[in-house]
């Protein structure tokens, strides 16, 4: 096992800052973290920058570095998620992880757009892990996504991978690609939701679970 870690660890860039007593570690692949923050220097220039100033010094791998941050949701299996924690419980009642934080980048515009997941499912013969459904969320929207993309995939997982009685899955959120450029609307919400099951079939489930997510949540 540690063998397999350090072979991996060998293809792997660690970079140290100490400032002032504070320390940063990142570990990015050194050959794609290169290759990025080439193409960002020749972005820098292209719009006129001087990349050799101060500020923009180390610009162009700090951008390189974010860039597989946000996007790291392809390197993740989000069924291999769900599947680490399968528990077989006669629970049949619905279970909703609701006010899940998403940060994603529109494939459009390379933008941001931020908000907040509800899924919910009706067991069947399985549960999962509470926090496997935020990851599953995580890893898909940590990819270039739109939200009605973003949506489905989330429900499909939980379906194929849970095989449960019914999925839902409400997402809601901000794009940068209005708010910034465009048409710049700074107060529009998107509200994307997808079905399976239950959820879809019966009115009664469907509402349920949007009473839940609209009720106020514990913090409040």
């Amino acid at each position: 096992m540690w063998q397999k870690f350090s072979n991996f660890a060998k293809i792997l860039q660690v970079e140290m800052s100490e400032i002032k007593g504070y320390t940063s570690k990142e570990i990015f692949p050194k050959e794609t973290t290169e290759k990025l923050s080439d193409i960002y220097s020749q972005v820098l220039e292209l719009i006129g920058e001087d990349v050799s100033r101060e500020g923009l010094e180390k610009t162009p791998l700090r951008v390189a570095k974010v860039m597989q941050f946000l996007t790291q949701g392809y390197h993740t299996n989000p069924e291999k998620i769900i599947k680490s924690a399968m528990f077989r419980e006669d629970y049949r009642q619905m279970v909703v992880v609701k006010d899940i934080e998403i940060y994603s980048l529109c494939e459009h515009h390379l933008l941001p757009f931020f908000g907040k997941a509800h899924v919910a499912y009706i067991p069947r013969n399985y549960i999962t892990g509470l926090s496997k459904i935020a990851r599953v969320v995580e890893a898909y929207a940590r990819r270039l996504q739109v939200q009605e993309r973003l949506t489905t995939q989330i429900k499909n997982c939980v379906q194929n991978t849970l095989n449960p009685l019914g999925v839902a899955v409400v997402i809601e959120a901000q794009h940068m690609c209005m708010q910034i450029r465009g048409v710049q609307k700074q107060h529009s919400i998107t509200t994307t939701s997808d079905f399976t099951g239950a959820f879809l079939k019966n009115h009664a489930t469907r509402e349920e679970f949007f009473n839940i997510i609209a009720s106020q949540s514990l913090r409040n």
